[in-house]
């Protein structure tokens, strides 16, 4: 005797394949896997240890101009600082930066139909890693590339960043940009570690959620009070603070009186 067919279940958004919703920790599955875990990886080292270091020593601008300036010339004093600069700052930075916008303008925004929080976090990281991406590109090109070169002028660092900032749309644009790239690596260091098994469970990534969010919250602090102390603390600052010698020209030394002498020689008077 034939039976009767259970019924299907009812249709949706998963099972008709029209409406899909994005899941941060099961992104990247499939062919695409190494990338995604290499690109998760860069965001982190070498990408996010710069991010700190960089904020850290913004920092210094609150001592005033000359202790910002005597850090930017130890840093350019490192040994194989261009090397260094380009294999773990630039090269990692342009991939980590390219293949995170082909993630996001790959991936489609579904709020609307799963409107759950680690959704909306999904779609901000790809947000400010859009504004990221696009006030980096233009950082590093005014501040590095542009203008007067600070690793040989490193006294000029306080002052070329203080012009810039001069501009009421450009302090508005290191504002915002500030905070959108403080949030992107904050919560880049939780999905990194949800996605490479460091925090299993939900109850372990919660808790490293708040450690994260006051993280993300003490860097962006530290940076925006850096803006402050450029724009409002230290106002028209020298234009170099370490002005260099000219090369291969000896200033001559202060002339001082012979030894015990009591009774120097006088302008025409003949011993």
């Amino acid at each position: 005797m034939a039976t009767a067919a259970s019924p299907a279940p009812p249709a949706t958004p998963h099972s008709q394949g029209t409406l899909k919703g994005v899941q941060p920790l099961r992104a990247g599955q499939g062919h695409s896997f190494l990338w995604h875990k290499l690109h998760s990886l860069s965001g982190i080292i070498p990408i996010g240890a710069f991010l700190v270091e960089h904020i850290v020593s913004n920092f210094e601008t609150l001592n005033g101009p000359l202790a910002y300036a005597q850090q930017v010339k130890f840093l350019n004093s490192l040994p194989l600082v261009r090397v260094l600069e380009w294999t773990f700052i630039f090269i990692p930075l342009a991939f980590h930066a390219l293949y995170g916008l082909f993630i996001a303008f790959r991936g489609r925004v579904s709020v609307n139909v799963y409107p759950w929080a680690s959704n909306w976090m999904y779609v901000s990281q790809r947000i400010t890693g859009v504004i990221a991406f696009f006030y980096i590109v233009q950082h590093v090109w005014r501040q590095r590339f542009s203008g007067i070169s600070l690793p040989e002028n490193p006294g000029a660092a306080f002052h070329k960043v203080q012009v810039e900032l001069s501009n009421p749309w450009m302090l508005a644009i290191y504002v915002i940009a500030m905070i959108a790239t403080t949030w992107h690596f904050a919560y880049g260091i939780w999905l990194f570690a949800a996605k490479w098994g460091i925090t299993p469970g939900e109850k372990a990534r919660k808790k490293f959620g708040y450690v994260c969010t006051a993280f993300g919250l003490a860097l962006c602090l530290m940076g925006l009070a850096s803006i402050y102390a450029v724009v409002w603390k230290y106002p028209n600052a020298p234009a170099n603070v370490m002005p260099a010698q000219p090369a291969g020209i000896d200033l001559p030394a202060p002339a001082l009186p012979p030894p015990n002498s009591t009774n120097p020689t006088q302008p025409g008077e003949v011993r």
